[in-house]
């Protein structure tokens, strides 16, 4: 499954919902928006799981609670716990504002980077690929978490706009295993019975989403998949 990739900067608001709100919500979207054509293949949903790095210091964690205003999260991502896809990502935050990059993995590299084995990234022409390896290096990152969920996503052409609703979000506790698909998993505590609302968007959100979403009317949170999925670890 190929991924949006965007390597500039975009908004991006997120909203914690109850699941009932979050269904309601989800059915008026399904009637007037498209639905990501990944997940067509799949009934309208897919599967995530991300393993998350951070350094010996748990900086990531740190930096997020301090309220940094500039920190970069990494992760391997993959979809419907298959090796057929798989990201090795940099998210970089800037205050409101996101950008993503990715590089793509084979299972064999992915498995190397798991056991700390990184020289192949120095080896790819990717000049992304160096700036990765020179960031495990220099920092120390290691895996840290496995997060799961199930994504629903939704997109509208204009200013390249992208409503997801993640739910079931579980945490593998200290268990870093990406491909095991019998990891034993458990409900992130803090998202136990909600669903976060995300929505990506360039330089405006369209006044036709805005009504849709009703997002004058919710809070805005800071909600994070990984802080909360190491929340009985600090």
């Amino acid at each position: 499954m190929a991924v949006q990739q965007h390597s500039a900067y975009r908004h991006e608001q997120k909203y914690v919902l109850d699941l009932a709100e979050a269904e309601l919500l989800a059915m008026r979207l399904r009637l007037s928006m498209e639905k990501d054509p990944h997940a067509l293949q799949s009934g309208g949903t897919y599967h995530i799981r991300s393993l998350y790095f951070d350094d010996p210091y748990d900086s990531a964690i740190a930096e997020k609670i301090a309220g940094v205003e500039f920190r970069n999260k990494y992760r391997i991502r993959i979809y419907n716990l298959s090796d057929r896809t798989i990201k090795f990502e940099r998210k970089h935050k800037n205050g409101a504002y996101i950008k993503k990059e990715s590089l793509n993995l084979s299972r064999a590299e992915a498995e190397a980077l798991i056991a700390g084995r990184i020289e192949f990234l120095f080896g790819r022409e990717e000049s992304f690929a160096r700036e990765m390896y020179a960031a495990l290096r220099t920092r120390a990152l290691r895996p840290r978490v496995l997060v799961d969920y199930t994504r629903e996503p939704f997109l509208f052409a204009q200013e390249d706009v992208r409503i997801t609703f993640d739910r079931d979000i579980r945490t593998a506790y200290r268990c870093t295993d990406l491909f095991n698909p019998y990891a034993p998993t458990i409900p992130a505590q803090a998202y136990r019975g909600c669903c976060i609302l995300e929505v990506k968007y360039n330089r405006y959100l369209p006044a036709y989403i805005r009504g849709l979403i009703q997002v004058n009317a919710r809070q805005q949170t800071a909600a994070s998949k990984y802080i909360y999925s190491r929340q009985f670890e600090y």
